[in-house]
């Protein structure tokens, strides 16, 4: 009797030891993951080349910088761990590249040296019979001068009437020490080319010995922002009557008068259609109240991530769609912290294929676009929802993997919306991409001056990101656009968009 009691006890005890084990393996599994993550992110993209001993020696390396992981997750393999590689097909060799018709062409002759001008058969003097032409692409350093503008001043020659004086030209601002080229010059330089204001103040000093403060600049800035605002509500209303919306945010701090020297996080939400205009919205907060307003009229497709801000927001008619990409990210990130885990790349090799066939789409008219995306999209969701619903019941909801199945499972239905309208794009990334400027402006203007200046270098940065959509020069728009804008009716506005100077400056 009591080696039964005591067999019994055994068997209890190996049960819960079991059950032990398990929870730990599954804890440890989590944990090992959550680090190697952690360690990716500290080390930049590149570490996700590096295995884990290789991150664990530089985690205890103090000092390590970004710079030395990018060498070491680079560098040239030892002739043991050389793989053995195809030998690759000579390709055709793409060419010269060959300079844009639209540059200015100016021509530069070389003549012939006296021993040069010499027959080298009979010794007789040659005679030109052509050229020999080459371009090279070549440039002027910026040349800084003084307008002097003189009026005329006309008198009558028969009476004592008034001096009359010819009338200026409108300027962005009157009676400024600095024409309107500078000020836009100064405003594309700091938000399309990143150059902050403290910078151009100092490559003024240097280069043309005059001193401006940045807070002259600033002033500049600022005028020209205010000046954009009722462009800008212009193609507000022109996207909000369109069909497609992609939007997306980014945070940007502004300073603030609150007594604690810290800045305030605000955000510039982006709303634009691919390829065509696009307008950031400033707003202090996250929250819902941004887009809901800004979108409270629209009944077309908005497509967005998953930041759940978007939902309840537009008119009682809009489509919500997702992006694909940010459901493949999740897949490559668990690919990153298991890269021999065989169904994270088979799943992220799904999705690759998915965005295959649409690059092939997008050269397509819209009906030929539908027809491919339903003969090739369609199957390969229909397999892969099926995959995805069976790893759910399977792998652990906390994992990468299960988070990534998770995810795309809960935006199924927003993020097959492609299939039944041939206009959708499979991802966001258009709309990701035209925040990358303001990514790396605030690396180097640092935040917004003040809360009232959000909405004029929101104005700015609709415009500038707008003509560069749109491949318009944004110096010469600006220049044509802004001299005596604040004079025009509201009707008039209407034909100083980017929209409308690339269809009266390109009508075809």
């Amino acid at each position: 009797m009591s080696q039964l009691v005591t067999a019994g006890l055994d068997a209890i005890d190996l049960g819960h030891l079991r059950r032990e084990l398990k929870r730990l393996t599954i804890e440890n599994e989590l944990l090992r993951e959550k680090l190697r993550l952690a360690r990716i992110l500290k080390y930049g993209p590149s570490s996700e080349k590096l295995n884990d001993a290789q991150l664990l020696l530089l985690e205890g390396e103090p000092g390590v910088s970004q710079d030395e992981v990018l060498a070491e997750s680079t560098r040239e393999a030892m002739p043991s761990e050389m793989p053995v590689e195809k030998p690759r097909s000579a390709g055709k060799h793409p060419g010269r590249q060959s300079l844009p018709a639209s540059l200015p062409r100016v021509e530069r002759i070389l003549s012939a040296k006296p021993e040069e001008c010499a027959c080298k058969d009979c010794g007789a003097e040659t005679k030109v019979i052509g050229y020999d032409e080459s371009e090279q692409l070549d440039l002027e350093p910026a040349r800084y001068f003084v307008l002097v503008t003189k009026r005329e001043k006309r008198a009558c020659g028969r009476c004592a009437g008034s001096v009359q004086t010819s009338s200026l030209p409108a300027r962005i601002l009157d009676k400024s020490l600095v024409s309107d080229r500078v000020i836009l010059d100064t405003v594309v330089s700091k938000y399309s080319d990143h150059l902050p204001l403290y910078r151009q103040s100092a490559i003024l000093l240097r280069e043309a010995g005059i001193e401006i403060s940045r807070a002259t600049m600033d002033g500049w800035v600022m005028r020209v922002g205010e000046m954009l605002l009722p462009v800008v509500e212009r193609m507000r209303i022109d996207l909000l009557s369109g069909t497609y919306i992609q939007a997306d945010e980014t945070p940007v701090d502004v300073q603030v008068s609150n007594g604690t020297g810290s800045n305030h996080q605000a955000y510039l939400w982006q709303y634009g259609k691919p390829g065509e205009e696009t307008v950031f919205d400033f707003r202090m907060g996250r929250g819902r109240e941004g887009p809901k307003k800004f979108l409270s009229q629209f009944e077309g497709i908005l497509q967005t991530d998953g930041y759940a801000a978007y939902e309840r927001v537009g008119g009682v008619k809009m489509v919500r769609a997702a992006c694909w990409a940010h459901a493949r990210r999740k897949f490559v990130e668990a690919l990153k912290l298991s890269p021999k885990d065989a169904v994270a790349a088979r799943l992220v090799a799904a999705m690759n294929e998915l965005f295959a066939i649409d690059a092939q789409a997008r050269e397509l008219s819209c009906e030929e676009r539908h027809r491919l995306r339903q003969q090739r999209s369609a199957p390969l969701l229909g397999s892969l929802r099926e995959e995805l619903k069976r790893l759910q019941r399977e792998l652990l909801p906390a994992s990468a993997l299960g988070k990534a199945v998770s995810y795309t499972l809960t935006l199924w239905a927003k993020l097959v919306c492609f299939l039944d309208h041939p206009e959708l794009e499979l991802s966001n990334n258009i709309a990701e991409n035209s925040m990358r400027g303001i990514a790396l402006g605030r690396k180097n203007w640092i935040h917004v001056g003040s809360e009232k200046a959000g909405p004029k270098v929101a104005a700015i940065l609709s415009v500038i990101e707008s003509c560069r959509r749109m491949g318009v020069p944004a110096r010469a728009y600006l220049a044509e656009i802004l001299p005596g804008l604040n004079d025009l009716k509201v009707k008039e506005v209407a034909e100083r968009t980017p929209a409308a100077w690339v269809k009266r400056n390109r009508p075809d």
